[in-house]
């Protein structure tokens, strides 16, 4: 009895073995079009994990980071206000170490210095996001080129033999037919739903650092301290 189970589960782990090199090998007979496919799945993940990192980073605002840039220029302190942003390095610390440096010029001036800060750093966050875009169109398309092409040679192989054709004469084609279009499809999926979360993310970000910037700006014209400041600077101009 024991014998008897040995030998099964040796035969169902070669099974296994065999199933798992028949999907291995299945990838394989998608022809030269698997070749692009492939690396657009690799500058599909870079792109997407590159940009998770780089929001992961843009978005660490803590609170008690705020509430000391509050209570710094509630009291005049602009000094340890740039120290602050400095230390913290994210785009709403960017922005306001902007409007500090711009708090001695009119309301309208710092608001359109700010909005340029506010531009670039959303360019950052979007940098190369159009590519991932891409990526998520160019994949499928390149999956149904496979198709074509596959469907191609299958139905050539159909015209050469005639009467002789049997299923595995066009296994070739057939394969590449459908493997290249699942490849194509789980590639452009995967870009596609990444684009559109990591656009999501960006957009929140975005509306933040506008919402922070609005804050920041009655934030400095509220603090007497730095009104005070102000009117020496322009008194002794």
């Amino acid at each position: 009895m024991n014998l008897l189970q040995i030998t099964i589960a040796q035969s169902n782990s070669l099974q296994e073995t065999n199933e798992t090199m028949t999907a291995f090998t299945l990838l394989l007979k998608g022809g030269w079009v698997m070749l692009p496919i492939f690396f657009l799945s690799v500058a599909g993940m870079y792109l997407i994990i590159e940009k998770l990192i780089a929001l992961k980073k843009a978005n660490k605002t803590p609170k008690q980071w705020m509430d000391k840039i509050k209570e710094r220029i509630r009291v005049g302190d602009t000094v340890e206000v740039k120290l602050l942003c400095q230390q913290e390095n994210t785009p709403i610390a960017r922005i306001i170490e902007q409007g500090i440096e711009k708090m001695s010029d009119s309301r309208e001036y710092i608001e359109a210095s700010l909005e340029n800060v506010g531009k670039m750093e959303a360019y950052k966050l979007e940098k190369n996001l159009s590519l991932l875009g891409t990526i998520s169109g160019a994949a499928p398309m390149l999956g149904f080129l496979g198709t074509v092409i596959g469907m191609i040679q299958a139905f050539i192989v159909m015209a050469q033999k005639h009467d002789n054709v049997n299923l595995q004469l066009l296994s070739s084609g057939i394969y590449q037919a459908m493997i290249t279009t699942a490849a194509g499809l789980v590639v452009g999926i995967i870009a596609y739903l990444g684009y559109n979360y990591i656009l999501a993310q960006i957009q929140k970000i975005i509306h933040n650092m506008e919402y922070t910037a609005g804050k920041f700006i009655e934030l400095l014209h509220e603090s007497p301290k730095i009104q005070e400041t102000n009117k020496i600077s322009e008194y002794k101009v």
